[in-house]
């Protein structure tokens, strides 16, 4: 029980610690101090049930439905081409004077916003569905994939609620506008860089 549940942990944690869109979102958000706790609830929560999916054999469906994937490959794709151009576009006005007060989004399009990030986004279902289902499977007693499952899940909420909480301390470099103008361009191109692999 213990050595899957760490097998879990590790593996949640490896797998998300990587930047990708949501990451960066979640991240830009903290820094606004902004919705931060139903935002990292949200994230967590959707990579809590694609980790059960995973863990259950979503590959049962990808059978049914073949053309699944692709199809969320390019949503994913366009929806991350989009949104690294608004965040360019954001750089290119450098008007800055709402986000330096604070200010963001209201909370359903936040929420809105990160759910795209989610569902859209065809690397989740890989790391979720694919790999850790795929390494549940060497756990054939129920107890054990149970373990290994929570504890995927369990690192999803520290992960999320660690980087929401603690872009916190990252805020005294940001005060100004061309901080955050360099942090959009670095979100935007982190956002087309990923859409391009999707099309590749």
């Amino acid at each position: 029980m213990l050595g899957a549940g760490l097998t879990g942990f590790f593996t949640g944690f490896s797998l998300i610690l990587a930047i990708g869109a949501q990451n960066a979102f979640v991240l830009r958000q903290g820094l606004l101090r902004a919705h931060v706790f139903w935002l990292c609830l949200l994230c967590a929560v959707c990579d809590a049930v694609l980790i059960a999916a995973g863990v259950a054999g979503f590959g049962i469906v990808v059978a049914q439905f073949p053309a699944l994937p692709q199809i969320m490959t390019l949503g994913g794709a366009g929806f991350m081409a989009i949104y690294g151009a608004l965040r360019f576009h954001a750089a290119w006005r450098g008007d800055y004077a709402l986000v330096l007060a604070g200010k963001s989004a209201a909370l359903w399009p936040t929420l809105a916003t990160a759910a795209a990030f989610t569902w859209l986004n065809p690397h989740v279902y890989l790391d979720t569905l694919g790999l850790i289902g795929a390494i549940s499977t060497n756990y054939t007693i129920a107890a054990q994939k149970i373990a290994f499952g929570i504890s995927a899940m369990t690192a999803s909420f520290v992960f999320f609620f660690s980087l929401g909480y603690g872009a916190r301390f990252l805020a005294p470099l940001m005060q100004s506008p061309r901080a955050w103008r360099r942090l959009d361009m670095v979100i935007g191109l982190v956002m087309w860089m990923l859409a391009f692999k999707l099309l590749v």
